[in-house]
């Protein structure tokens, strides 16, 4: 490695941020001076974006609820595009897709349409898919409650819409991770607009090594079937050399503090359903058995539980399918995506990052 050079930037200094503070070596996720146990618990995901965006637009009303309802409104409008071409592609393409057709600014307005579309555009997506009609927003409604009448056909029950809140508000914002700094700082710093960020926000998320692993452990959930089944199932994929998906985080090297939010959540909800607890009983007694090999194969590796594994369960427990994860990620991620694009641009300064030339020397052209 070459003298100065952090591979993946490992280590690297970025940003100066007001956002939150990510502490993986005591396992702490502040938002704005708030633990992010605290904001999940308490905090509607509309309240979440408006600390976000507080001091980043001279225009922002008191209450952001309304005005986020109306955007839910006018984004719908864009669906009339969603044909059934466009439907058969990967729920996050087809969402893109129609993301791209939002206009690009810098302004609120801007941001509350963006904030509101992958809440619009993920619902009807999974629902023309599956041969049925989308449902069209309900600006009265909170935007958790919004999200799962639109996805599900029928409204949502009180301990359903804090679930999805809570949800919302643990991943609406994680530090510089790869699709923040993709695109609230460096596509921001060009200052081509906050679509063109989120845009690429989106893009980054899709990818399995960031917002596309919770469906897979729905599927090792599926695949174990009985907690006795947990400890050999999850030795032989190690064995194999498997990841166990939901297990490790490249920054945490304690627990994962959003994985205790969402099993918080997870739990609370439990308590309205005949049929969440069974689930829930079996995915700790999956946690638990994982947790005790890792300790015993890798005792020189900190790997605990991370924000997927409950994610996957609170999910699941609201009706939505895997296909929808990594867009109902989105739908938190886009307020702390906005907000370090605003950041960014307050700071000026265009991001251009140097490389090492490890090729051949100079050489005569034929």
């Amino acid at each position: 490695m070459s003298q100065g050079l952090a591979h993946g930037l490992e280590g690297v200094i970025a940003a100066h941020t007001v956002l939150s503070d990510v502490d993986g070596a005591h396992g702490r996720l502040v938002i704005r001076g708030y633990a992010v146990e605290d904001l999940a618990g308490h905090t509607p995901f509309e309240q979440a974006a408006h600390l976000l965006f507080d001091g980043f637009f001279d225009d922002m009303p008191a209450d952001l609820a309304p005005a986020l309802g109306a955007a839910r409104v006018k984004v719908f409008a864009e669906v009339a595009a969603l044909d059934e071409a466009l439907a058969k592609r990967d729920p996050v393409e087809a969402m893109r897709a129609l993301l791209a057709r939002l206009p690009d600014g810098d302004d609120l307005s801007t941001a509350l349409l963006l904030l509101a579309a992958p809440a619009v555009f993920t619902p009807a997506v999974l629902r023309v898919a599956a041969g049925q009609t989308p449902v069209a927003p309900d600006p009265a409604l909170s935007h958790a409650a919004d999200i799962l009448q639109m996805t599900r056909g029928q409204p949502a029950s009180d301990a359903e819409t804090r679930a999805l809140d809570a949800y919302l508000v643990t991943v609406c914002d994680h530090g510089l991770n790869a699709s923040t700094f993709a695109a609230a700082r460096v596509i921001a710093s060009t200052r081509a607009g906050l679509t063109s960020a989120v845009l690429g926000g989106l893009s980054a998320l899709k990818g399995p090594l960031h917002g596309g692993a919770p469906g897979p452990v729905i599927d090792m959930l599926d695949a174990i079937g009985a907690p006795e089944n947990a400890r050999p199932w999850l030795e032989k994929a190690l064995a194999r050399g498997d990841r166990l998906m939901g297990f490790g985080h490249r920054i945490y090297r304690v627990r994962d503090p959003r994985a205790d939010a969402l099993k918080a959540a997870v739990r609370a909800l439990s308590g309205a359903s005949k049929a969440l607890p069974g689930r829930v009983a079996f995915a700790e007694a999956v946690e638990q058995a994982a947790l005790q090999i890792l300790r015993e194969r890798k005792p020189d590796r900190p790997l605990d539980t991370n924000v997927e594994f409950y994610t996957a369960l609170l999910l699941e427990a609201l009706g939505l399918p895997p296909a929808s994860f990594t867009g109902v990620f989105a739908m938190g991620r886009t307020a702390g995506w906005i907000a370090h694009a605003r950041e960014q641009l307050a700071g000026g300064k265009l991001i251009r990052p140097q490389s090492v030339y490890v090729g051949p020397g100079v050489r005569q052209a034929a």
